[in-house]
């Protein structure tokens, strides 16, 4: 280990406070660290290695890491003005092997004694916050870490507090846009932040005073509740700090929670009964919070919007599933809502496994859903087991002239533990590779057909895999079918395409790749009859993430790059919906994906007036900012309403609506 003397490092006081010192690292260059002065402490690796590394960090650029096996560091604080009676920080654990040990000691007066660190723990993925409180002033602090050789624990933003009272420093509100859904218990819609400085004398929040409608109980909202989650931002609805009486003449939420040094989160919750409308808007806002017996008014950190209603159409572990993904969404010739997805039984993980494909309808605009009906099911075939017959990745079409309602899933035979998407192989056979299936109902979907295996009439021998492109279908002016697909070519090299039908599904053709390495597209018939291809590209795992586009004149035969390609929607590699519709005798198409280059987040729906040239950002529509696996799939519910079902935060599948003037009319 080489040798590093430091003198300086980031460092500051705050004044009129607990806080003696808070301590970074960001001006320590990156590799080895041995020793350094910080601020007036200093700090010593006497066992092992530290490294300082510019991630993980907890906040600035840089955090400083103890190695395995073991290293111990000693930081000397008797230089310090004040007695240091706590100290908060942040750590996290650098990879979950095991054997792992994080252990802290105080040296007072010459004599060394192990700082008990509670509930509190070193995660692996995130940088949890630590705040400790010593019996008696501490003149040094002793960190050791055990781990594996190539693990350890990650610190960052150390705090050295004294025995000051605790001091208020602010409060925030922060409203998140987040949908607000029906069939599901908690729905969070107000995040405040309370921050303090200090561990002497805790203060108390004992009260919130939340805003109300005048009506003695806003129409739809079944209960209102506050939780407290501690020092993580997140929401969780383990610990209730109150629920609010909502025949009171105030909604006032009442309790007592002691609050810790740093920032102290709560969240308000609503839940919904089933009268509430999927049009309908809510507000939620807090007026005040008192605390240790003082009213304040918070700051509000975000735009006063109203609050988004939707359905929490599947949730994780409903129907003992594990996980429900992959949606697709079409309306039939009768207006109904026909949702197709992922049943995913024992894990969120693609196929294979125990998969099949589900369905719901809606006959009322997506207000209502019937239950659950299983329309792919390849069984136990060949004698082999349901967690070598899974099928999958929906894509939903309606027939314009006919109204039979096709579904097209991939099915992946044997290969067990294996992902498809590589132990799919050339071939025709289910056996050797996996097969394209549609299943179809000519009753508005409340029956359907048994499982309709077109591989043979579509697959090139010498290609590793082909299959739908995930979410929906389009009817041709001229009544063709056309579903979008993808196939690994004879180099494992994915294409994204289309197949289509002249004949109302009695046989299939396949077009040509219209680019490589992209998948998962979505298709649309531009006004001039030609076909544009809105596809996933691989390209955006190393450079910008941007859809691709191309279009064709001759239904797959031919492609040509648009002008918008990997320019004008951006993307983190992740399926996207595309769709036409006709509003006020002009046509737009619509776009949602998550609105993002680096994960999946910012599910956002855009507007185009021009066939796709440009998407203005004052036609953009924010659902849901959290992080969810991002597919989405949208529908024309009538001229004026758009349905969209997605994989959002807030459950596995999200149903909402909204109406074509709230992109157009209003900027977001």
């Amino acid at each position: 280990m080489g040798l590093i003397i430091l003198t300086s490092c980031t460092s500051t006081t705050k004044q009129g406070s607990s806080v003696i010192r808070m301590i970074g690292f960001e001006d320590l260059p990156v590799g080895d660290f041995a020793k350094g002065l910080m601020g007036n402490t200093f700090l010593e690796v006497t066992k092992g290695r530290a490294e300082v590394l510019t991630q993980p960090v907890a906040s600035g650029e840089k955090a400083l890491k103890l190695a395995g096996p073991e290293t111990v560091v000693e930081w000397d604080l008797s230089q310090l003005s004040t007695p240091v009676i706590g100290v908060a920080f942040r750590a996290e654990r650098w990879s979950g092997k095991e054997p792992f040990a994080f252990t802290i000691e105080r040296e007072s007066q010459g004599s060394w004694s192990t700082v008990n660190l509670g509930a509190q723990k070193a995660l692996t993925g995130r940088l949890a916050p630590f705040v400790l409180q010593f019996d008696e002033p501490a003149e040094k602090l002793r960190i050791t870490c055990q781990a594996p050789e190539e693990a350890g624990v990650v610190l960052d933003d150390f705090t050295f507090l004294s025995g000051a009272a605790m001091q208020l420093d602010s409060v925030a509100v922060y409203r998140p846009e987040f949908p607000v859904l029906k069939s599901k218990k908690d729905n969070p819609v107000l995040q405040m932040a309370v921050y303090v400085s200090g561990i002497s004398e805790p203060l108390q929040v004992e009260q919130f005073l939340l805003s109300r409608p005048e009506t003695k109980r806003p129409a739809g909202v079944k209960a209102v509740r506050v939780y407290y989650t501690g020092a993580s931002p997140d929401f969780s609805g383990q610990n209730v700090f109150a629920e609010v009486d909502l025949k009171s003449q105030k909604w006032e939420a009442y309790g007592q929670q002691t609050l810790q040094h740093g920032v102290n989160y709560f969240w308000v919750s609503y839940e919904l009964d089933g009268q509430i409308s999927l049009t309908d808007r809510l507000s939620a806002l807090c007026e005040s919070v008192l605390i240790s017996g003082k009213a304040i008014v918070p700051k509000q950190i975000s735009k006063e919007r109203s609050l988004r209603t939707g359905i929490a159409l599947r949730q994780h572990g409903e129907d003992g599933v594990d996980t429900y993904r992959i949606p697709g969404l079409a309306t039939t010739n009768k207006g109904t809502l026909i949702a197709v997805y992922d049943i995913r039984r024992n894990s969120s993980v693609d196929l294979q496994e125990d998969i099949d494909v589900g369905m719901q309808r809606s006959t009322d605009g997506g207000e209502t859903w019937e239950p659950m009906q299983i329309i792919m099911d390849m069984g136990e075939y060949g004698g082999k087991p349901q967690t070598e017959n899974g099928i999958g990745d929906p894509s939903v079409l309606v027939d314009r002239n006919t109204g039979t309602i096709w579904v097209a899933g991939v099915w992946a035979h044997g290969h067990p533990g294996k992902r498809n998407w590589w132990a799919s192989k050339p071939g025709l056979s289910p056996e050797e590779t996996s097969q394209f299936v549609l299943v179809k109902s000519e009753d508005d979907g409340k029956t359907w057909s048994e499982p309709i295996n077109i591989t043979r009439q579509i697959k090139h021998p010498d290609w590793y895999l082909l299959l739908q492109g995930p979410g929906k279908g389009i009817t041709l002016k001229d009544g063709t079918l056309v579903f979008p697909a993808q196939f690994k070519d004879h180099e494992q090299v994915p294409h994204s395409s289309l197949i289509y039908s002249t004949d109302h599904g009695k046989t299939w053709h396949m077009g040509t790749g219209a680019k490589s390495h992209t998948t998962e597209a979505q298709v649309v018939q531009l006004e001039d009859g030609s076909l544009m291809l809105n596809m996933r590209d691989d390209r955006g795992r190393e450079e910008i993430g941007a859809r691709s586009v191309a279009i064709t004149r001759d239904l797959g035969k031919t492609w040509e790059e648009h002008p918008t390609s990997r320019k004008a929607l951006p993307e983190p590699v992740c399926m996207a919906s595309l769709i036409r519709h006709t509003y006020q005798g002009k046509e737009v198409l619509l776009f949602s994906n998550p609105h993002t280059t680096k994960g999946r987040h910012h599910m956002t729906v855009q507007l185009s007036r021009d066939e796709g040239a440009t998407w203005p950002t004052q036609h953009h529509l924010l659902l849901d900012e959290g992080y969810g696996r991002g597919y989405s799939c949208m529908t024309s519910i009538d001229e004026e309403t758009i349905g969209i079902l997605y994989e959002g935060s807030q459950a596995d599948l999200i149903f909402q609506k909204f109406q074509l003037k709230e992109l157009l009319d209003t900027p977001q």
